[in-house]
């Protein structure tokens, strides 16, 4: 009896919480699924409030206006680029600093990682980044997006506590067979540290594609635009000029599917490349945050 009671409460406490579960789930996917429909839907159904639950006619009208428009095409490819080519860079740098950190041997190694602290306390400020880059010939050109963002002491961090925690005889006992530096750098500390790779690639990536202030601050031609501005241009400032003309109203209003278009080819990419990292993401962090 007192079994089949503990049961009955173990049930009920499991129905309880898959049930909050499926609650949060079902308030985190809706405002996308909402995106979606009013994306798809007719501009005069999308106008209406309330909730959209289910699609209410179809038109992909939205999504041909976004791709034919020459300013998307320049932000998409720019945001590519700048994530690619950013996050690359920036995780080679990390890893190239944050192996030798991880070494107890290094000489003034306590004293590196402080300077490496500094700027996390301490900054130059908007103008004087400002001035920094436009003396150094970058404003107005890709490179104003990538450069200034490629070093960043937290992220250093996390890698070389992740590193440290790998044991140090793996790399003596492949000395002592005979393997030199890179060997041992290539094939056994590069592939045991996907997991934070990746999760320090993804931070990186997410930062990149879903950044605007300093694209607004170091760039002003339209060649060197990227999604998020476009973005912020056309739900922040309700402007179509640049993108289209064919959807927006007699005031220039750009119509709201338009803006769901643009917001979903905005966050698709990332939100797509999520589950390939998910696996690494949460022993990285995990490994990485814990070992001092």
């Amino acid at each position: 009896m007192q079994l089949n009671r503990f049961q009955l409460r173990t049930d009920f406490w499991q129905v309880l919480i898959y049930g909050f579960l499926a609650v949060m789930a079902l308030i985190m996917i809706y405002p996308f699924w909402e995106l979606f429909i009013v994306s798809i839907s007719p501009a005069e159904e999308a106008s209406k409030t309330g909730l959209k639950i289910i699609p209410q006619g179809f038109t992909l009208e939205a999504y041909k206006e976004v791709f034919q428009s020459e300013q998307i095409w320049y932000g998409f490819m720019n945001t590519i680029f700048r994530t690619v080519v950013g996050t690359t860079i920036s995780v080679f740098l990390y890893f190239c600093t944050a192996y030798p950190l991880s070494k107890k041997n290094l000489v003034g190694r306590n004293w590196i990682t402080v300077f490496f602290l500094i700027p996390m306390f301490f900054g130059g400020g908007l103008i004087p980044n400002f001035l920094l880059v436009r003396s150094l010939g970058l404003f107005d050109t890709i490179w104003a997006l990538i450069i200034p963002s490629l070093f960043s002491t937290f992220h250093i961090l996390v890698m070389r506590n992740f590193l440290m925690s790998i044991p140090a005889s793996l790399e003596e006992s492949a000395f002592i067979d005979g393997a030199g530096p890179f060997t041992v750098l290539t094939k056994i500390i590069i592939p045991l540290s996907k997991p934070v790779l990746a999760t320090v690639g993804l931070w990186v990536a997410v930062n990149h594609w879903n950044s605007w202030l300093d694209a607004m601050i170091y760039t002003s031609s339209n060649e060197n635009v990227v999604l998020q501005t476009i973005v912020r241009r056309v739900l922040i400032e309700e402007d179509s000029a640049g993108i289209t003309d064919s959807l927006t109203g007699d005031e220039g209003i750009v119509s709201k599917t338009m803006e769901a278009a643009t917001v979903l080819l905005c966050i698709g990419p990332i939100i797509l490349a999520y589950p390939f990292l998910q696996k690494y993401f949460v022993k990285g962090v995990l490994t990485g945050s814990l070992k001092g």
